[in-house]
């Protein structure tokens, strides 16, 4: 199996069915761990030296800060709407500084999911709402997905972006095919990114590909519930098979927080039209 595919494993005992860390992906900024608690469950954390953005993935939380904490948080179930050709409801986040730490109450059966990246200490801790959150539909016809932009460029972190994407059945997302693989800004930006995988109904599956221009790296993969795909450089689309909608939650980090992409020239005659 590709390095790039991290399959879900069984809960331990916390919970957690997956732990991606810069050292198990082999590169330097991005942290991604999935909790999935049981009501009355209880999540203990210091961020060290990384900042930290706790997204209620489904289900209701009360989480608490060194100096801040919040109770009943979350409205959302599930990820997918009823409506297949709809977004569903937005989660609930909450952002923590690096030298802080968090305690995650489950109120209900909770998913969680823990985005981590280097931090600087420039912000204080603070609650993510739906209405801070910034939404789009992108594309048109079979390449249409729905945006939630949960931590996006313009909100305050010093690395993390993070964002969910709901692809209806049959539709394509990241594409057509994006890379953000150089540091050269303003023409294309530097950022490792993780894509966490949810297929509905679960049996499910979708496809992905990371490949770059030389082929030094060409991975298809497909894609189950839970599961989670790196992408250290390269090309990244996503397809989901007819009958399964997509859900990806994505967590992006690199030497400078802003998100300039490349378009495959191959492909990039389709947004020309």
């Amino acid at each position: 199996m590709t390095s790039l595919l991290s399959r879900a494993q069984s809960p331990n005992s916390e919970g957690r069915i997956q732990n991606i860390t810069p050292e198990s992906a082999a590169w330097k900024y991005v942290g991604f761990d999935f909790f999935k608690l049981k009501a009355g469950q209880h999540l203990q954390r210091e961020t060290g030296a990384r900042e930290v953005c706790l997204v209620l993935v489904s289900g209701i939380a009360s989480v608490k800060t060194l100096h801040e904490s919040w109770n009943n948080l979350g409205e959302r179930m599930s990820v997918f709407s009823e409506n297949s050709n709809a977004a569903g409801k937005p989660p609930y986040a909450v952002y923590l500084p690096n030298d802080d730490q968090f305690t995650v109450a489950a109120e209900t059966d909770l998913e969680l999911a823990v985005c981590s990246a280097p931090g600087k200490g420039s912000f204080p801790a603070r609650l993510i709402t739906p209405e801070n959150m910034t939404y789009e539909t992108r594309g048109h016809g079979t390449n249409t997905r729905h945006i939630c932009n949960i931590l996006p460029e313009t909100a305050d972190a010093d690395s993390l972006l993070v964002v969910e994407v709901l692809t209806p059945n049959g539709n394509w997302s990241s594409y057509p095919p994006h890379k953000h693989d150089s540091d050269n800004i303003p023409e294309e930006s530097y950022l490792e990114e993780t894509y966490y995988h949810r297929v509905n109904p679960p049996q499910g599956f979708a496809f992905q590909r990371v490949y770059t221009d030389d082929g030094s790296l060409d991975e298809t993969m497909a894609v189950q519930n839970h599961d989670v795909v790196m992408v250290p450089r390269g090309y990244h689309p996503v397809g989901a098979a007819h009958g399964y909608d997509l859900y990806y939650l994505n967590v992006m980090a690199g030497p400078k927080r802003i998100w300039k992409f490349h378009n495959d020239p191959q492909h990039e005659w389709m947004v020309k039209q």
